[in-house]
């Protein structure tokens, strides 16, 4: 698995948000962006990572940054996730992965004993350019926000 790492550019990509809309990295062109990459909608860690992020969204925004989370599950269960936590930003639906695996965080993983492949919890920071500034590896789901803010 080949992640991307700071001073990589950002392969242009295209997937679908919880609403069906088409999204990509064009869309973004001109503006330092947030892509986070959670591994399942509705679970305990990815929704405390998300409701930190809408939580401290005015920051964020304020800082010059544009959100967007990721992971394989369904338009439909993203669009669960976003309304029942009402995140004000968008969640792409990356069901065949090809966002995923441009940015390079689908790989094995281990959870209680059991090896399988999965998304791995990462975060990358985007510049105007479309090029990595910083990722972060290691997510602190209760205080991811202020990791993002560290170097803003």
């Amino acid at each position: 698995m080949d992640t991307l790492k700071a001073g990589d550019k950002v392969p242009d990509f295209k997937s679908t948000d919880q609403d069906g809309n088409s999204v990509s990295l064009s869309d973004y062109r001109g503006r330092k962006l947030v892509v986070f990459f959670y591994p399942k909608a509705n679970t305990p860690g990815c929704t405390q990572e998300a409701c930190n992020l809408r939580d401290h969204y005015g920051e964020l925004q304020n800082a010059g940054y544009s959100l967007l989370g990721v992971s394989a599950d369904s338009p439909k269960k993203q669009a669960s996730f976003r309304d029942k936590y009402e995140f004000p930003f968008p969640l792409l639906a990356d069901e065949d992965r090809k966002v995923i695996e441009a940015f390079g965080v689908w790989g094995p993983k281990k959870f209680m004993g059991r090896e399988f492949d999965g998304i791995h919890r990462k975060t990358f920071i985007i510049n105007e350019e479309g090029i990595v500034e910083r990722v972060i590896d290691k997510v602190v789901t209760k205080d991811h926000a202020a990791q993002i803010l560290e170097s803003a």
